[in-house]
């Protein structure tokens, strides 16, 4: 049990603690899961419903349970030999200020903090009033305004000390500062004695030794919490909160004064784009970047892991954003490394294996996994966009690419490329310009020590380096001491090209200077054979700065891609939705059969355990959503046809604001899409059903707003256009009422295509958890998911719905009848929870085949050949055979219940050579015994479902 047979992903969070996932084990293990998949579990900022805002490592989250609670969870897990999994966060933690202990610190001390190296702070930032600052670009509104009243001197009379409060931020004041503060009311208040109390907070800032520093701030903070329990320092308290009064105007310059005597610089939250000085996630600002790559960091961050593993808690770890980090395969070693050490010594209860380690790692068109990282393999979202490509009919797309460029007239280009590059260049340069500027700094701090290279300046770096971003074809490209793998290079060297084409000659040969020391770095240098005019360091102090420089440039295109590709570009282009996925690319639009088969057996030769997902916290549609969609994919002309009837129907209710159409076409087009894909299949509109349409139009309007924001062409949230975001939301009301024309035609359309998008979902659910990797269920989507992006994907799930109807498919007797009765009622999700539970469960019984199984693609004969994939999984006799349909509108047009006629499938087969021909088959899903045949006809063995798993042995 060391490496799961299968995961399920629970978001804990306070609604849904330890305890009431406890309370629903049976359910869980009555599905057939081997693991527990929890998202970060360590203290986060209070009210967090997902936990990725860490704000303390070293603690489990008293919000799901602490401790204790895991304890019972993990030991009610054993119980049912089960195991838990567990999401860490080491590229960034949670910041504001107090709610995090060790940025609290870093605010309060400055570079003296024994955290100050934590995280990715540049303490020499030319930006004016931050050097040896912090930014903190929490304010609301611009700086003056905030000073006048909403940022107030505060005094914790708990603990003795002056903070800082804007609304419920809390900021710590300096020891100096405290000094000046009781130095300052005492000569008001003419105290002869004031020295007694503020001449111990003045010693502060003359020392740097950690220890002593620690020692003497316990002694002057608590001899002011004493001092300040007396009536005279009850009085000096208020004289200074007094003098020190922004919403006064004569003691307003005092409050500045005191705010730019601190360890930080409070400012407006758009300041952060352009004058941040710490890395941050993303462009989130409450997030800041980690130095994992310190040791000392490496420790404290992962020193609860270590114990939680050691104590045989976890199993295994899912690591978030490795691209975020400076050297990725090195603190994967590095992180296998000490969890099998530790191995040994776990409990007998606990597996003794090897721990299974997977990275979130979203992997481009020809990029594929480093195999020296000692990992796992990814989490999932390669596989989620192969299974969506291989549902995608290809031949169509001129169609809908067509249909596309007329419905915008141009407005939004045909070509995904042209996309993706423009909103590359507007997040690089609007969103992260800060972290730009602070990679070229680093890389002219480079430059200059090289007499080649001295005089290329900062604003050429800078020219160069944004053309370098804009045209990556991937999140990031690695480097470490062994220099670049070759494709690594080949990855640069496209990126290079693409920079050539948009740059001015000037700058060319910086490009390629700058191209030859990223791709050679550390091995190059100005006497190397590679180039001699390199970008490369040539002694210890120039190392570090390399080092530096090339961090700074990698860590800056993995957001920057993460940004513009997943929250701008997929929020523009819509040819169609569902490849608009994390993971995916949508001029990848579809994938021929081989093509899955051929990435399915690279991924058992170098990941045999890898996750394999097709729904997640982060997704941007359910996978319901997606596998809908995909039938129009099959079906451009009447996909065009209802659309144009759709925007006929709703011409009365497009607004006009200074002469343009809200909503624009392309926002028109995107929201039909998502109406005709998330539209729950039981909703058929009418009056009788207004609250469950009013709840769905609501989720529908949130995920508009959303999305437009993302967009960042009309709105945005840094200043949302809330006259266009209300006229958009009273077009969704307007149309989606009950009882209009155009819902009973949406209704109409949705009947048509929705048992065949049931259909592709099923094949999907078959595919990963029968392919090799470890399949992982999201929490709920045993049912059918017609989510939407978060927080819509993350609302609370049912469980008694769904333990009822488990228990119900394990009781039934006669298992083909039961699914008759389930496809009848397919709606409700049933159908789908007993084909997933079915295969969990047989998958735990069978662990050699799924676990350790070759992968062999089955050649499907006869007329309707292309509307199926098969394939076997053998491990010794034993033998596991997979069919699932494809394409099943051109198959079988629209089917009122996610099942085929036999018929249909005509003289379409699988042939079946040697040993196989003369296995008696088990159908795994309905208990019935096939005949031996070197022919099985998909008309047979594909009843009543659309999809086949058979189960046999070499005699």
């Amino acid at each position: 049990m060391a490496i799961p047979v299968s995961t399920l992903r629970l978001q804990f969070h306070k609604d849904f603690t330890f305890d009431d996932a406890l309370s629903r084990l049976d359910y869980f293990s009555g599905l057939g899961v081997s693991h527990l998949y929890a998202s970060p579990i360590t203290t986060a900022r209070p009210g967090s419903l997902h936990g990725y805002d860490v704000v303390d490592p070293t603690q489990i989250s008293a919000e799901i349970g602490g401790e204790e609670g895991l304890r019972r969870l993990v030991a009610a897990l054993r119980e049912r030999k089960m195991g838990l999994i567990v999401d860490i966060v080491p590229n960034h933690m949670g910041v504001g200020a107090s709610e995090n202990p060790w940025w609290a610190d870093v605010l309060a001390w400055g570079e003296r903090s024994q955290y100050a190296r934590y995280f990715d702070i540049d303490w020499n930032t030319p930006v004016p009033g931050l050097k040896g600052k912090v930014l903190a670009p929490i304010l609301g509104s611009d700086y003056a305004e905030a000073l006048a009243g909403q940022i107030k001197l505060d005094f914790e009379a708990d603990n003795g000390h002056f903070v800082i409060r804007y609304y419920d931020n809390v900021f710590p004041v300096s020891a100096a500062s405290h000094a000046e503060i009781l130095r300052h009311v005492s000569a008001e208040h003419g105290m002869d004695d004031a020295d007694a109390w503020w001449r111990p907070f003045d010693v502060l800032e003359r020392l740097d030794e950690p220890e002593h520093l620690r020692d003497q701030a316990d002694r002057a903070f608590g001899g002011l919490q004493h001092f300040a329990k007396s009536e005279a320092g009850q009085a000096v308290i208020a004289a200074a909160l007094k003098a020190y009064d922004g919403s006064d105007e004569a003691t307003r310059p005092a409050l500045h004064r005191l705010l730019e005597a601190q360890h930080y610089r409070l400012s407006g939250w758009r300041c952060a784009s352009d004058e941040i000085n710490w890395r941050r996630f993303f462009d989130v600002n409450t997030l800041a970047g980690l130095r994992i790559e310190v040791p000392e960091v490496f420790e404290a961050t992962h020193a609860l892991i270590f114990r939680l593993y050691q104590d045989g808690l976890i199993d295994g770890v899912r690591i978030d954003h490795i691209d975020g980090l400076a050297w990725p395969g090195q603190y994967c070693r590095k992180l296998r490394q000490r969890l099998e050490a530790l191995t040994e010594a776990r409990p007998n209860d606990a597996p003794r294996g090897r721990p299974w380690i997977v990275v979130e790692k979203i992997l481009a068109q020809g990029e594929t996994l480093h195999t020296d990282w000692a990992i796992d393999g990814t989490t999932g979202y390669d596989f989620m966009n192969e299974v969506g490509a291989l549902l995608h009919d290809r031949s169509h797309l001129p169609e809908l690419k067509a249909a596309w460029k007329e419905w915008t007239d141009d407005d939004i280009p045909d070509d995904y490329e042209i996309v993706a590059e423009s909103s590359r260049r507007k997040i690089l340069t609007e969103h992260f310009s800060s972290e730009l500027d602070s990679a070229t700094r680093a890389l002219q701090n480079v430059a200059r020590r090289h007499l080649q290279s001295r005089e290329v300046t900062f604003h050429a770096l800078r020219r160069v380096l944004i053309e370098l971003v804009v045209h990556f074809p991937v999140y990031r490209v690695y480097t470490g001491d062994d220099g670049m793998s070759e494709q690594d290079r080949r990855l640069l060297h496209k990126a290079v090209d693409g920079a050539r084409t948009s740059l001015r000659r000037v700058d060319l040969p910086v490009l390629e200077r700058l191209a030859q020391w990223l791709e050679n770095w550390p091995n190059a240098g100005p006497q190397s054979e590679v180039n001699p005019d390199a970008l490369a360091p040539i002694d210890q102090e120039n190392d570090k700065a390399a080092r530096t420089a090339i961090q700074r440039i990698l860590q800056l295109t993995s957001p920057v891609n993460a940004k513009s590709i997943e929250d701008t570009a997929f929020y523009r282009y819509g040819v169609l939705l569902s490849r608009n996925e994390v993971g995916a690319d949508p001029s990848l639009f579809a994938m021929s059969p081989n093509a899955f088969h051929q990435s399915v057996l690279r991924r058992a030769k170098d990941f045999p355990h890898a996750m394999l997902t097709t729904a997640t916290h982060d997704h941007k549609r359910g996978e319901g959503v997606r596998t809908r969609l995909a039938v129009v994919s099959e079906m451009p002309e009447r996909w065009i046809s209802v659309v144009n009837q759709w925007r006929k129907l709703n011409q009365q209710r497009v607004a006009h604001i200074d002469g343009a159409a809200v909503p624009p076409t392309d926002v028109e087009i995107m929201l039909y899409e998502m109406l005709a894909g998330a539209w729950p299949a039981d909703i058929a509109g009418q009056p009788a059903q207004a609250d469950e349409l009013q709840d769905f139009v609501e989720r529908i309007c949130a995920w508009q707003e959303k999305a437009q924001r993302e967009a960042k062409l009309r709105t945005d949230w840094f200043v949302p256009d809330t006259e266009y975001e209300n006229a958009s939301r009273n077009f969704v009301t307007g149309s989606c009422a009950p009882g209009t024309p155009f819902v009973g035609e949406m209704v109409n359309f949705v009947r048509e295509i929705a048992a065949a998008g049931a259909i592709n979902s099923l094949s999907q659910a078959v595919l990963r958890s029968t392919v090799p990797g470890v399949p992982d269920l999201y929490q709920g989507t045993e049912y059918w998911d017609l989510s939407l992006v978060d927080p819509d994907n993350r609302r609370p799930v049912d469980y008694e719905a769904r333990n009822t109807s488990l228990q119900a498919w394990n009781r039934a007797a006669d298992k083909h009848s039961a699914l008759q009765e389930l496809i009848e009622h397919w709606t409700d999700g049933r159908v789908k929870q007993a084909l997933v539970a079915s295969l969990l469960q047989f998958r735990r019984d069978h662990p050699g085949v799924f676990g350790d199984g070759d992968y062999q693609p089955l050649r499907v004969d006869g007329a309707k050949g292309q509307h199926a994939v098969a394939f076997t999984r053998r491990y010794g006799d034993d033998v596991v055979l997979v069919a699932v349909t494809r394409f099943p509108w051109q198959l079988a047009g629209a089917v009122s219940t996610p099942a085929i006629p036999a018929d249909v499938w005509a003289d379409t087969r699988l042939p079946l050579e040697g040993e196989l021909g003369q296995i008696t088959w088990h159908d795994v899903l309905t208990g019935r015994e096939i005949a031996a045949s070197n022919d099985l006809h998909l008309g047979d063995i594909m009843q009543p479902l659309p999809v086949a798993v058979l189960f046999g042995q070499v005699r």
